[in-house]
């Protein structure tokens, strides 16, 4: 169903279920030109990519068997570890059509400036990663647990360098490599699926390696760490933004373990590592601690501003607890009718929880999500 809007026709059903996504505030465009504004998938788009490669009749399992994982719902952290790769591929499954649907294709926060657009910081935060590891011309370069690839494609074309996606869910591979030739880097940019604590790539393979928001997702910090020194060669550097813990958090305080549970039944953790333990993994793996910050704490706007509730924007509405109730309610709706398989209104509730988790987390100032550091491998003659 179309309607005509001073003279420029927009799919209706796309529109509401949009969440009404504008460019600029009561600012209408051409289906055409919609298409190439928007940065994510309309709402048909996030119905069928619901499940990912999950069969559509068994989303609902599957969440309940995710969900069994967590705190939340009576799981223990020993079990998260030692089933990692499944519930870190169950929840990907679920979430990556909502990541797709509210952020883009690149599913990370970021420092910003007064003024500046989510969109924008996102990624001047992958150009700044970019400029930390010196990329340059030539350079083969690993970005570990890639997603769907969006700071991968904007990485190669700020720098001009070969990017190896590195992912073991094979959903976010497939959607990765239709963006991939939809940019133009097919050529110089590729997946591979793997698990980072076991990469099946030669030693001293990548000039260069990076992660963001991804390593978090492991079992055991040290032993990841150490399999991304092994693939990088020898002088050369890896650089990541982490999720941790700051010293902020106290393990004793019961509000600050409900955020942190929240947290990570919102985003797939077996747990949350602190920044102290991610600095000490680093250098039982063997890197050279470059340099380490919370950039949370020198951002002037803060990181988790476009999921709180006190804010409001038309750039990035979907992300606002106004969109998100609107998407809560589309999925109600598309589940009710069969659009979308049952279970999937129960993966939108875990996610709004992982938004408020995280909101509350960013303003005790126990969580951020922007911890970087930039380590070296040194050379054989260096560690003897």
């Amino acid at each position: 169903m179309n309607m005509n809007l001073g003279g420029n026709k927009v799919v209706f059903f796309e529109l509401i279920c949009s969440g009404y996504r504008f460019d600029r505030a009561f600012e209408f465009h051409s289906p055409s030109e919609t298409v190439k504004r928007m940065s994510k998938a309309g709402a048909l788009d996030l119905a069928s990519g619901l499940g990912g490669k999950i069969e559509k009749e068994e989303v609902q399992s599957a969440v309940q068997e995710y969900e069994k994982y967590h705190g939340y719902f009576g799981g223990k952290e020993e079990s998260r570890k030692a089933n990692y790769a499944d519930m870190v591929n169950k929840y990907y499954d679920l979430s990556t059509s909502f990541y797709e649907y509210g952020w883009g294709e690149s599913f990370h926060f970021a420092p910003r400036w007064k003024g500046e657009s989510l969109q924008d910081s996102i990624k001047r935060h992958e150009h700044f990663l970019a400029l930390q590891l010196g990329l340059k011309p030539g350079m083969k370069v690993l970005d570990v647990g890639c997603g769907i690839g969006g700071p991968l494609r904007e990485i190669a074309r700020f720098s001009l360098t070969s990017i190896t996606g590195l992912n073991n869910n094979e959903y976010q591979i497939s959607r990765g490599t239709v963006l991939n030739r939809i940019a133009g880097v097919d050529k110089t940019c590729d997946f591979v699926k793997a698990d980072f604590m076991k990469m099946g790539f030669p030693d001293n393979a990548f000039d260069a390696v990076y992660a963001i928001e991804a390593t978090c997702h492991a079992p055991n910090a040290v032993g990841c760490y150490k399999e991304i020194y092994r693939v990088l060669k020898p002088g050369q550097c890896f650089a990541a933004y982490e999720w941790c813990m700051t010293d902020s958090f106290d393990p004793n305080n019961q509000d600050h373990q409900k955020i942190k549970a929240e947290i990570e039944l919102g985003n797939g953790l077996p747990d949350v590592r602190s920044t102290g333990q991610c600095l000490d993994a680093l250098q039982k793996a063997g890197f050279e601690v470059l340099w380490e910050k919370d950039l949370a704490t020198i951002s002037p706007v803060t990181w988790y501003l476009p999921l709180d509730a006190s804010h409001f924007s038309f750039s990035s509405f979907r992300l606002t607890t106004l969109g998100r109730f609107v998407t809560r309610n589309m999925v109600k709706f598309l589940e009710y009718i069969g659009v979308a398989p049952k279970g999937s209104e129960r993966v939108s509730s875990f996610l709004e929880k992982a938004a408020e988790g995280l909101v509350h987390g960013g303003k005790k100032e126990i969580f951020t999500p922007l911890y970087f550091f930039l380590v070296r491998k040194p050379h054989a003659q260096e560690v003897s």
